[in-house]
This record gives C-alpha cells, sequence and structure tokens, in this order.
C-alpha cells in the first residue's frame, strides 16, 4: 500500500460506468473549514491523469468549480462529487465544506461514502468539530485515514502533528494512528524552514523523491536508516497488533522477520475494518507537475486499503407505510434501493439529483418510485409518486458525463427528478421501499424574511420550496401567532448561502425583518369592566350593554367564558355573541396586541332592546367591556421559556453555564453524556436565545451543540415588559 509498483490508469476525458461493486471506492473528505480538502481533490485528479497539468478539465474549469458562490465566499458550502479512476478502480471523492453551517453536507457526503479521508493542516491541528466527526464514524465503524497537509507552513512539524493526531483520533490506544510515511526534509531556507521533498515507506524502507514533480523511487541514505527503523519498528507493532493472526506477535517478538507482503496485507485488512487509522502527508503539486507530494500514495491506500461497497452494510429499508423488509445487499442484480444525498438546481438542466445506489441498477429512463418522509416539520411534504429516471452522468467540475448505467455502490447525478428531495429513496415501482434517514441537525437560527417588491412576493414561494427541497437542514415556518415567515438556519453563513440562492438561482430578493417571539398578554389580578354599544342614527339602530368580570387562571388553562346572568338582562340568543366578541378582543390582545390566555371571562349582567339589539351589537359590546376592564386591570406580558439542552466538552461547562445565566437563564442540572462530555439542562426564555446558535459555537469553539423545545409562557420581567408595550404604542 503506497509502496507498491505504480499503476497509473486515469480517465481523463471521459467517464465510465463501473462494472462491479467491488472496482469502487466512496471516500468522503472530512476537516475543519481551510484544512485544504479541495486543494488535495484536485492534487488527487491531477495525479490520476483525470485532469490536465494545469488542474484543469476540458473546459478549462477546475475539478472545484460548481457553484458561483463558493467562489465568491472563497469556500466550500456544499457536497460535490469528484470521479477518478485508479488502477482499474473508480474512485468517488466527496469533497465536503468544512464549515459547521454546512455540516448538512458533511451528514450526506458520510451516508453515501464507505470510508473517511480527514484532512488536518499541520499549521491549524485539529479543531473540536472534527474531533466529534471522528467519532460518529468511528461509532458506526467506518474506515479512515489521515492526511497531514500544509507541511510547507513555516512552523509546521509532521512529527509533532502525528502525535497530536494519535491523541485526538487514538483514544485509548493510540498506536492505532501511526504514519505509513515520513517527510524527507530538503535544504533549509533563509527562514529556517526545510521543505518536504518526499516522503521515506516505512513498510518498504524505500524513498519516494517528489523534489522534480515527478516520484522517483530511490534507496534511503545511512543518514536516514535509524529514524526510519525507530518509526518502521512502532508501524509494524501497531499492525502486528490488529492483525488477525495471533501469533504474529509472539513471531515477532521473537525476532522473526515478518515479510513484507504479510504486513502490508494485514494493514490493509485492519484499515478497511477501521481498526487502525494511517497518517499520511499530502501537498499539491508545483505548478507545471503532475504529481503532487504524497498523491500516488493516497490513492493507493485508497484502492488497497479502504473497503468496497460489497462490505459495508446499507440502512435498513422499509415499505412507505412502515412494515419492515429484509436487509438488501449490494447486489446489482438485486431489488433497486438507492438514496438522493443531494439536491441542487442547474441553470441548464434543472434539479439535478446525486444519489448513491445501495442495490439494484439505475438506468436512464426507467420509471422508479420516489418516497419521501418524515421532514413534515421542517416545511416538506410527504410524497409517494412515481417519476421517471432522466439521464444519468458523472460530475467533473461544471461538466456532466454521460452514463449508460449506475450499479449498487456507485454514485451518480440524475437529470429532472421533479419531485425528488435529498433524503428521498428511489426504488422499483411496483416494489416501493423507504430507506432509513440519515441524522441531521436542528436549524436553530430564525430568519424572518419578507418579499421585497409584488414580483417577488409571487415567486417567494416556489423559491422557497426548492431551497428546503435541496437542503434538509433548512426549515420553513409560517408563525400563525407572529405572522411571520421565517427560515431556520444552521448558522450566519447557512443564513447568507440561502438568501444569495433565492436571488441568484430563483430570481427572489427577500428582507429581513426583526424575528418575533410569541408573547401572551395575561390579566395580573381580578377586574370588572362594562361595554356599553349603543347606536340611533335613524332607522335601526345598535343597543348592547353587558358586564363582565376578567380574573386569571393557572398557567396552561386558556380562556373559560362564564354564564352568570340572572332574569334574562342579557337575552339567551345573545350571550354565545358576547362570548365571541370577548374572545375576538382576546385574540387580538388588549395591552401590546398579544394574544390573551389563562382569564375566566364571567358574564354578569347586561341590557337589551327590543328591536335594536343584535349578535353584532353584542359582539362589539363584549370586546369593549374587555378593554374597559384591561384599562383598570395590571397586565402581564407573557414570554415563551425553552428547555435547553446544552452539550459540551467538560472544561466549557464553566463558560457555557455563565452565559445561560447571563441571558435570564435558569441551569436546572448537569449530567455526564459519554467521555469527557457535559450534558448542561436549563430553562431559557426565547427572546434571549435567537442567536444562540451562534453564540455557542463561539463560547464553545465549535464543540457544543444544543436543542430547545417549549417549556411554557411565564411574565417577564416588568421593565423589559414596559419597553415591549411601549414598542407596541408606537407602531400603533
Amino acid at each position: 500500500m503506497g509502496d507498491k509498483a505504480n499503476a497509473h490508469s486515469g480517465a481523463a476525458g471521459r467517464a465510465t460506468a463501473a462494472d462491479r461493486p467491488s472496482s469502487i471506492r466512496n471516500v468522503v473528505l472530512v476537516g475543519h473549514s481551510g484544512s485544504g480538502k479541495t486543494t488535495l481533490v484536485e492534487a488527487l485528479a491531477l495525479a490520476a491523469r483525470a485532469v490536465n497539468r494545469a488542474g484543469r478539465v476540458e473546459d478549462g474549469a477546475t475539478v472545484s468549480d460548481y457553484d458561483e458562490i463558493e467562489h465568491r465566499q472563497g469556500r466550500s458550502v456544499q457536497l460535490s462529487l469528484v470521479p477518478v479512476e485508479w488502477g482499474g478502480i473508480k474512485i468517488n471523492l466527496l469533497d465536503t465544506p468544512g464549515y459547521a453551517d454546512f455540516v448538512g453536507e458533511l451528514r450526506a457526503g458520510l451516508r453515501a461514502a464507505d470510508a473517511a479521508l480527514f484532512v488536518v493542516s499541520a499549521s491549524d491541528g485539529v479543531d473540536g468539530a472534527t474531533r466529534m466527526v471522528w467519532e460518529e464514524c468511528a461509532a458506526v465503524g467506518m474506515p479512515r485515514a489521515i492526511v497531514v497537509t500544509h507541511l510547507e507552513a513555516a512552523r509546521s512539524d509532521f512529527d509533532a502533528m502525528t502525535r497530536v493526531c494519535a491523541q485526538a483520533f487514538g483514544g485509548d490506544d493510540p498506536d492505532a494512528v501511526l504514519p505509513l510515511y515520513i517527510p524527507l526534509y530538503g535544504a533549509r531556507g533563509a527562514d529556517g524552514h526545510a521543505p518536504v521533498d518526499g516522503l521515506v515507506g516505512l513498510l518498504s524502507q524505500r524513498v519516494f523523491d517528489y523534489s522534480s514533480g515527478e516520484r522517483k523511487e530511490t534507496p534511503p541514505g545511512e543518514d536516514q536508516l535509524p529514524r526510519i527503523e525507530e518509526a518502521r519498528n512502532r508501524l509494524i507493532e501497531g499492525i502486528i497488533a490488529e492483525s488477525e493472526d495471533e501469533t504474529l506477535m509472539d513471531r515477532y517478538l521473537d525476532g522473526e522477520e515478518i515479510d513484507y507482503k504479510t504486513l502490508v496485507d494485514d494493514l490493509e485488512r485492519a484499515v478497511a475494518r477501521g481498526t487502525f487509522h494511517p497518517v499520511l502527508a499530502a501537498a499539491p503539486a508545483p505548478e507545471g507537475a503532475r504529481e503532487g507530494l504524497g498523491t500516488i500514495e493516497l490513492l493507493e491506500l485508497i484502492t488497497g486499503g479502504f473497503p468496497t461497497p460489497l462490505e459495508g452494510e446499507a440502512p435498513e429499508v422499509t415499505t412507505p407505510q412502515g412494515d419492515a423488509r429484509p436487509p438488501v445487499t449490494c447486489d446489482p442484480q438485486g431489488p433497486l434501493v438507492a438514496e438522493v444525498v443531494k439536491t441542487a438546481s442547474d441553470p441548464y438542466v434543472g434539479r439535478v439529483s446525486l444519489v448513491r445506489v445501495f442495490s439494484g441498477t439505475l438506468r436512464p429512463d426507467e420509471i422508479v418510485h420516489v418516497s419521501g418522509h418524515g421532514l413534515t416539520d421542517r416545511g416538506h411534504e410527504d410524497h409517494d409518486v412515481d417519476e421517471r429516471i432522466g439521464a444519468l452522468s458523472s460530475p467533473f467540475g461544471k461538466q456532466q458525463r454521460t452514463l449508460s448505467h449506475c450499479i449498487a455502490g456507485d454514485i451518480a447525478c440524475v437529470a429532472k427528478l421533479a419531485r425528488a428531495e435529498t433524503g428521498d429513496t428511489l426504488s422499483a415501482k411496483d416494489n416501493p421501499l423507504l430507506m432509513e434517514p440519515w441524522s441531521m441537525p436542528d436549524p436553530l437560527l430564525p430568519l424572518a424574511i419578507e418579499a421585497h417588491s409584488k414580483p417577488d412576493e409571487d415567486k417567494l414561494s416556489q423559491g422557497l420550496s426548492r431551497l428546503v427541497a435541496e437542503d434538509p437542514t433548512m426549515r420553513l415556518e409560517q408563525n400563525q401567532d407572529t405572522r411571520q415567515l421565517v427560515l431556520w438556519c444552521l448558522g450566519e453563513a447557512h443564513r447568507d448561502v440561502a438568501l444569495e440562492r433565492l436571488r441568484s438561482r430563483y430570481g427572489v430578493q427577500v428582507d429581513a425583518v426583526p424575528h418575533k417571539v410569541s408573547l401572551r398578554e395575561t390579566f395580573g389580578a381580578r377586574s370588572t369592566g362594562r361595554g356599553r354599544h349603543v347606536k340611533q342614527s335613524g332607522g335601526h339602530g345598535q343597543y348592547a350593554i353587558c358586564e363582565i368580570a376578567v380574573e386569571p387562571l393557572p398557567p396552561g388553562t386558556g380562556i373559560e367564558f362564564v354564564d352568570k346572568v340572572v332574569g334574562g338582562s342579557v337575552p339567551r340568543q345573545f350571550i354565545p355573541s358576547v362570548e365571541k366578541g370577548v374572545r375576538a378582543q382576546a385574540g387580538r390582545g388588549i395591552a401590546a396586541g398579544y394574544p390573551l390566555v389563562d382569564v375566566r371571562i364571567t358574564l354578569l349582567d347586561g341590557k337589551a332592546h327590543s328591536v335594536d339589539s343584535s349578535d353584532a351589537a353584542f359582539q362589539t359590546a363584549g370586546a369593549l367591556a374587555m378593554r374597559e376592564a384591561a384599562a383598570d386591570a395590571r397586565i402581564n406580558l407573557l414570554e415563551p421559556v425553552a428547555e435547553v439542552l446544552v452539550l459540551v466538552p467538560d472544561h466549557y461547562v464553566g463558560p457555557v453555564m455563565s452565559d445561560l445565566s447571563g441571558r435570564r437563564g435558569r441551569v436546572v442540572g448537569t449530567e455526564q453524556a459519554g467521555h469527557g462530555r457535559t450534558l448542561v439542562r436549563a430553562e431559557v426564555p426565547e427572546i434571549e436565545i435567537g442567536r444562540y446558535a451562534v453564540d455557542l459555537r463561539s463560547v464553545s469553539h465549535g464543540t457544543g451543540r444544543f436543542s430547545r423545545s417549549y417549556a411554557r409562557h411565564e411574565p417577564m420581567p416588568p421593565q423589559l415588559a414596559g419597553k415591549i408595550r411601549e414598542q407596541a404604542e408606537k407602531g400603533a
């Protein structure tokens, strides 16, 4: 692996459909923003002869050219697929965004992949968010390897970084994270930094010199042997410790020389099982060169050590009605089961769906069943429809290379699936199935929007529906209490991309407006009111008088209406009219325009006229009586309080609790939640956590997660309530 003979086999200028699952590798690249994932993908494509020496495909675009938003922001904001071929193996490289706001794209990449390359910058190290993703992969047994980039940085140190990786990723077994190669340094420059010119293969004990821009193999120098021997012995011990041959360690300790092929075979098995995680180094090729440092070694690791789709387990499947079905296997002849891992809109071909096939074979023009369930709380409709598959293609930059079919284990783009959304299942129309969805974070940053103009208003609904169809980490809400249209996002960058896509893709300009929370009003003490609606202006008049008492009830009671009229002072047919009037006024609010709750309204007395009384008159009188009762009473504003669960590393518990207290929150408890993490439970007014998705990331350095759920409404502090009333009066 990496020390094997070169087997250059590129795919420049063409796309081929894989003929068997064993010849496919699906690899997702994971790492923080700026770690060099996209640059690494381009370097691997160049080394695999998928692009020319300028790193470009036929039309002059780079493999990473996909979305204009990415160019403007200078970072990846969505999942992209770059397929290359090496040694007869098709490698689907899934490049994911590193910024936390686009974790939904990362999770889609993890779903579509069978192994992960964790890209770590030698100058930046390992951040907390990357550690958390590593743990998620470990929990499901996904094979992983580590690539150290940015070795050209002045303060980079490969040896120190491998120790950091072993500590961050090795857990209780740091010897499961060891380098396969060690860097070969050139002459030190004026700044004292020595560039990395090559790599030394620890198993083969051969030097791979990249200083000329082409990989050249030479024997090591005598001065290099002591360093090689120490690192090699530790690597061999780490490989043998993971070997299925229990006698191998004893033989090694007894001084037996373990042959090279045995070591490589055991290494590949340990990597594929996810029990050993090799560390490699990589750098882009110099201008005009073909092979970047470590790219050949990486391609050999992927093809030799990473598992095929045959070795993984597909997600569970059911019928659309929820009935269990036998597990699917990676068989091109089996029943069709595929999943939409991403949807995007192309200005020329319309909607394009990136699909991973788990079973069966997908072909153009066939009718498939599209099932989508479980996201109704995010503005998505459940749907079960039959659709015709459009053209199949393999993406490469802005190109789409036509495919004749896509077998189990492979990934392809499908054009013109009008109803398919991210996360939907494609299956045979006569055997519809539904795959278990992957977990996605809840969007917790609200963005209240309004159409900028009347033409924008006409296009807004369709634009938003397309936006949430593409991105299941967005949630669309039409808040009935505040009458606001709210787009829930994961963070500010996620929000900015959503607004940009609305404008550039769908031609919809919107304005962001302050987000409102659903406040309530209630009476602080018993009060009475008299509503008098008497008008006589010629012809039929209006006459209705009613007297009511309003008293507070326990939280959550709602509104009760009680009739205590005696003697028929209010005729029976008009008592429902009074109730309708007081309830209508309660819904409109009586102090600051928020709905009234948790009161008992008692109709005590009133007067009617035999001719001029009417349903409308008593409704008006009831509303007037409510306003008069409120004028002489203490009205409390109630604010929604959320139960907030915050999961953070132990050393951030103090700052998180302090921050929650500063938001008028009450910490109600903490508990251990796995190794080195604490779950903080708190109750916080919702008005204080509108930006908590952003602020928690700052407080916890990107390692904190939280969820929120409505708990109850409770009285707002008088000073804050007074400010809100003043604002309501100014806006009236």
